[in-house]
């Protein structure tokens, strides 16, 4: 018992920097309808619950795909679809008649009745127990018929012509939870069925949200060998989106990364994929340092790449203040340009605006070096993006560990997991280099 004590602790601990990291952001979470059939949905529902708990603004998208295609099938209505055209998320649409509507709307209702009782639930000794979590609902999509395409009339059928994203804000910052379904209405008062994923993108694009969370049946955006892939920036995930189109064809899979990428390359900072199966996905990947599923990162204007010759100029440009108050220690250009393969840098628009340094060392660790952002994006976390390149570096390099040595930000580093060693620590070829006049702080994190 004394143990499990422990490790709860040190879980605990761990996920803190994260905790405060996400008060106050604006996280949409798309729940396919897969995921609340789904036997592990009351656990997922406990998580979303945690998160609001601990300060984070949440919209739920929910779909209703799976329910829609029992209802008519139970209804003997003709069920109709074709492939998405016209630079669409690749998947199938179905077209909405009247009939089929009427069912829609009810499936859609008691979904968004069951989901609520979902959150409602308080009884002690539960997780839900005082949670307090107060959803709403309303007609914050407004939505247009989708046509006739290909000759194909899909009338009922429609697609997100605006957001509202004030009043969605507006209930955010008071505190509620705003639940979203996969139906819009038409300023003339007419409801549209619309897809799910477009709806949850919208919605992410119109807040500028911090996250955009997609439930899926695996964990990630899954690799030829069938491997979660754990990040991908937005331009490599639009390659692979074009790779899998020519190989797979339309599947969930190819969705869902469409979606994540459609989402990075239109504002929103981060989207995550991962799996409604796995219980505690969403905890493991937004409260642990590994993660699970795949990210994909917004790379709209910033390019992170690997340093060539032809950086050297703009990287002394970069590290020379800092250089001049004794911040770090001076590299002639000389040096520089035979150093250039460790380091790597973040381009914007022709500019280096951030730069980090790989040394690998004797004894398999690394000593990270010349970590600097200007000046002017010292707001945008792009500290954290060099050092989290520099750490895959690392492990591609197959290192076991990183170092660094400061003396203005000690604190920075601690909060990303490095811990406070000494000069016995280092490798033996560093430590005849040190320089006690500087006193740097020696910091260590394994990998």
């Amino acid at each position: 018992m004394a143990d499990d004590t422990s490790q709860n602790v040190k879980l605990f601990r761990q996920a803190l920097p994260y905790i405060n990291a996400h008060r106050g952001k604006v996280f949409v979470i798309l729940l396919p309808g897969e995921a609340l059939a789904h036997d592990n949905f009351s656990n997922i529902a406990h998580d979303i619950t945690l998160l609001n708990s601990l300060g984070v603004k949440l919209v739920l998208v929910h779909g209703a795909r799976p329910q829609i295609d029992a209802a008519l099938k139970v209804a003997g209505l003709k069920d109709e679809k074709h492939d998405d055209v016209q630079g669409q998320l690749h998947h199938q649409l179905r077209v909405t008649d009247t009939d089929s509507l009427e069912e829609i709307k009810k499936i859609v209702g008691n979904l968004r009745i069951n989901i609520e009782a979902k959150f409602s639930a308080g009884l002690p000794n539960s997780p839900m127990h005082g949670a307090d979590i107060s959803t709403v609902s309303g007609n914050y999509v407004s939505a247009k018929p989708f046509g006739v395409h290909n000759g194909v009339d899909y009338q009922h059928t429609g697609e997100v012509r605006k957001v509202d994203s004030d009043e969605i804000t507006r209930h955010l910052d008071s505190g509620k939870t705003v639940l979203q379904s996969n139906l819009g209405y038409s300023p003339s008062g007419e409801i549209f069925n619309l897809k799910v994923e477009d709806i949850a993108a919208s919605i992410a694009i119109a807040l500028a949200a911090d996250k955009l969370l997609i439930y899926s049946a695996e964990s990630g955006i899954l690799d030829d060998d069938g491997e979660a892939i754990s990040q991908l920036n937005a331009e490599d995930a639009q390659a692979l989106v074009q790779e899998k189109i020519a190989s797979n064809g339309l599947d969930q899979q190819l969705l869902n990364l469409e979606l994540a990428t459609k989402a990075c390359k239109s504002g929103v900072i981060r989207a995550q994929v991962i799996s409604y199966v796995e219980d505690g996905a969403l905890l493991t990947e937004l409260f642990t340092r590994d993660g699970t599923g795949t990210l994909i990162t917004q790379e709209n204007y910033e390019l992170l790449r690997d340093a060539s010759i032809d950086d050297v100029d703009s990287i002394l440009e970069l590290i020379k203040p800092l250089e001049e108050e004794g911040v770090i220690v001076e590299r002639s250009r000389d040096l520089l340009e035979n150093e250039i393969e460790q380091f790597s840098v973040i381009e914007r628009e022709g500019m280096i605006i951030a730069c980090g340094a790989l040394y690998p060392q004797e004894d398999n660790s690394g000593e990270l070096a010349c970590l600097i952002t200007h000046p002017d994006y010292r707001n945008k976390n792009l500290g954290q993006t060099v050092l989290e390149q520099i750490q895959r570096n690392a492990k591609k390099a197959k290192l076991k560990s990183l170092f660094v040595l400061t003396t203005k930000t000690p604190h920075w580093f601690q909060e990303r997991g490095f811990k406070e060693s000494d000069i016995d620590g280092l490798p033996e070829s560093k430590k005849s280099l040190y320089n006690y006049q500087r006193n740097s702080k020696i910091f260590e994190k394994a990998l």
